[in-house]
């Protein structure tokens, strides 16, 4: 991890992506913010082309805007939900207006209503990914991190941003994102988030399988696939999405001597492999 001084983030959002948002911005008349896994990867020095941005207004007002000065046709619309999505040479960014969210216990599809910042930030999964830098001419480049992200970057920690039981309740994939962000970047998922998700685990049934699906194949193509399998056994989250597997841990035994478990030689094959292929 390299700890970024405020002249190289400014640095870091100096391109003309960034500069074309901020004048935009500055038209409308609406703040934006660089948010999430830009921002982090930043930090960890990993490249990345997906940037999100989120606006205090309208994101899709923003989003046609620096489209029609980017001279680019290649943005889709989704106003139903407020966001908006622009292909740019082999960048792909994403606008959503500051909101909040809530979901109805028995729903995966969440009530929106616009919201603030400090509120956008308090929906994020963990505090890792809700770290934001501003694209605003009075403060331009300035990171704000009301949770302590660039912390627990540095100890290598998943926190949520609330009280995780409210956190993985409203989007219990959430649960699976913290799986998947252990296996990908070596981090440890905090005691109480730990405890939150074997408590909030049943609630994985409302997701649809697709989304469940791609988690996990994220999850196998990351750079630990056997911390992330260990964790999602351990938590009983394996059990319900993926039993099959879950019922492969036990050791057996063949005239009486212990042979293998066929859960753990599973994960041994899988991480032996991956250096060998990209392949899922």
């Amino acid at each position: 991890m390299k700890l970024l001084e405020s002249k190289e983030l400014k640095e870091a959002v100096s391109g003309k992506i960034f500069q074309v948002i901020s004048s935009c911005a500055e038209e409308l008349n609406c703040p934006v913010y660089v948010i999430g896994g830009y921002v982090r990867d930043l930090f960890l020095e990993r490249p990345s082309k997906d940037i999100d941005f989120v606006i205090a207004g309208s994101g899709v007002e923003l989003a046609e805007l620096v489209a029609k000065k980017l001279k680019t046709k290649k943005i889709s619309v989704f106003r139903n939900y407020g966001t908006a999505m622009i292909n740019y040479k082999s960048f792909e960014l994403e606008f959503v207006g500051a909101r909040k969210e809530s979901y109805n216990r028995d729903s995966r599809n969440p009530i929106v209503e616009d919201g603030t910042l400090q509120e956008d930030q308090e929906r994020r999964d963990f505090s890792i990914n809700a770290m934001a830098i501003s694209l605003n001419k009075e403060n331009y480049g300035e990171l704000v991190d009301p949770f302590k992200g660039i912390e627990d970057l540095e100890n290598r920690i998943l926190r949520t941003p609330l009280d995780p039981a409210i956190t993985f309740s409203d989007d219990p994939l959430r649960m699976m994102r913290a799986v998947r962000f252990a296996s990908q970047l070596n981090f440890e998922i905090s005691p109480e988030a730990f405890d939150s998700i074997v408590k909030n685990k049943e609630r994985i049934e409302i997701i649809s399988q697709e989304r469940i699906t791609d988690e996990l194949n994220k999850i196998i193509l990351s750079n630990n696939p056997s911390k992330g399998f260990k964790i999602l056994f351990k938590t009983g989250l394996l059990h319900l999405i993926f039993p099959e597997m879950a019922a492969l841990q036990g050791v057996e035994y063949k005239e009486g001597k212990g042979h293998k478990d066929n859960f753990y030689h599973t994960l041994g094959v899988l991480d032996n492999i991956l250096p060998n292929t990209s392949d899922l």
